[in-house]
């Protein structure tokens, strides 16, 4: 029986199986590339999406479904804004799962804190909550009946939390299934899956697009391949140096007491993402994670974890970077974030999954938009933050057109 979440979804019949021509065609099914689909269809326009393999499974489906809206800065905190509130609409719209759950970041000493605070404080009231011990277990579900049943609310060794109101929560075993199957319903969508992009040239109707499954024609095209952009266009992937960041993620069964709404993160996680980073304390607290737990750095740690519908958690991760990545994973390398993060839950974790993450990383700009030849622009996000950006980077891209 195929997995309801990542089977082949039918072409939208209404289309017509042989449409060969619509306003705009998008290549790859990911999120970027729905997110692209799903405004273009707001706006009126009939659409084509093609995806070379048979159902989603690139960087879409292997991430931790956190939508890191708070941790972004300058444009791209702009664009996590925006793309916030379409979240939430194409949710609507769709029927995929998606809450305002925040996340909380766990603090254990005060060189974490002092990032927390000092964030805080150039944030609008109520953006970023300094939380006590207390009060971050209560923002994690952890009743004080139960906090003090096990003395430390199986949150062991806190000095304080923070609270991020915006970030957003989403299943990312199923969002980008139900999504394309929604697009798939819509009048004027045609979507082809196992159809691979082999070429662009100018066409009458603009752009004619060579593909495995014959020609098409579109008005405007995006491709939206994540980290492969050198299958298409080489020049550009090594004038923008994408590289493939491989990571190291796990999934636990539901553990017996842990359960929490919000996204996880600790103090690697502010290390990574940039509202933290330009925080000064920053310095202080890298230097201390390097004396305490250089391993850490060492397997580029994002100690994070994010609890599905299900009440599994995802757990994670590790990042390398290469331009293709070897599928090999080191035990060691995922035995040490799980050890981790099962110190900061208080609790075992049963492993039932394993497996490597990958997304498209550029040490040149976050995010990749290019005009390769008129009518077709390469969009990527090479940041890690896909997931987050995408429905704000579709509206602007999208908005754009004539």
């Amino acid at each position: 029986m195929n997995n309801p979440s990542t089977a082949p979804i039918a072409v939208n019949s209404s289309a017509g199986s042989k449409a060969s021509t619509s306003d705009v065609l998008i290549v790859g099914a990911g999120i970027v590339g729905l997110a692209h689909a799903a405004h273009a269809v707001a706006n009126g326009l009939t659409v084509t999406i093609i995806e070379r393999d048979h159902h989603a499974a690139g960087a879409s489906v292997r991430n931790f479904g956190h939508c890191c809206i708070t941790a972004q800065s300058g444009e791209l905190y702009e664009l996590a804004q925006v793309s916030r509130k379409y979240w939430l609409e194409f949710a609507a719209k769709a029927g995929f799962w998606a809450v305002e759950s925040g996340a909380v970041v766990l603090a254990r000493t005060e060189a974490e804190m002092a990032v927390l605070r000092e964030l805080s404080a150039v944030r609008e009231p109520g953006q970023v909550e300094l939380l006590s011990p207390a009060g971050t277990r209560e923002r994690l579900g952890t009743s004080p009946e139960t906090a003090q049943e096990t003395h430390d609310g199986g949150w062991p060794g806190l000095v304080g939390g923070a609270f991020l109101r915006d970030d957003l929560r989403v299943d990312p075993r199923t969002t980008v299934a139900r999504l394309a199957e929604w697009l798939s319903q819509q009048p004027g969508v045609e979507l082809r899956w196992n159809t691979s992009a082999l070429g662009f040239s100018q066409s009458p109707e603009g752009v004619s697009v060579r593909t495995s499954r014959g020609e098409l024609r579109a008005g405007q095209v995006f491709v939206c391949v994540g980290h492969d952009v050198d299958y298409l266009f080489p020049d550009l992937a090594a004038e923008h140096r994408i590289q493939r960041c491989a990571l190291q993620m796990s999934l636990a069964a539901k553990p017996d007491r842990a359960g929490f709404a919000p996204a996880v993160l600790t103090a690697t996680s502010m290390l990574r993402y940039p509202a933290f980073t330009d925080m000064p304390a920053a310095a202080a607290l890298r230097a201390e994670v390097s004396e305490t737990r250089p391993g850490l750095l060492d397997i580029g740690a994002n100690v994070m974890f994010t609890q599905r519908p299900d009440g599994t958690i995802i757990l994670g991760d590790s990042h390398h970077y290469h331009q293709t990545a070897d599928p090999f994973l080191d035990e060691e390398v995922t035995s040490t974030l799980n050890a981790e993060i099962a110190d900061r839950i208080g609790e075992p974790l049963e492993i039932i999954q394993r497996w490597q993450g990958i997304y498209a990383s550029s040490d040149v700009a976050p995010i990749l938009v290019r005009e390769i030849q008129p009518g077709v622009t390469v969009v990527s996000v090479t940041s890690g933050v896909g997931m987050t950006l995408s429905f704000g980077l579709a509206h602007r891209n999208v908005s754009r057109l004539p």
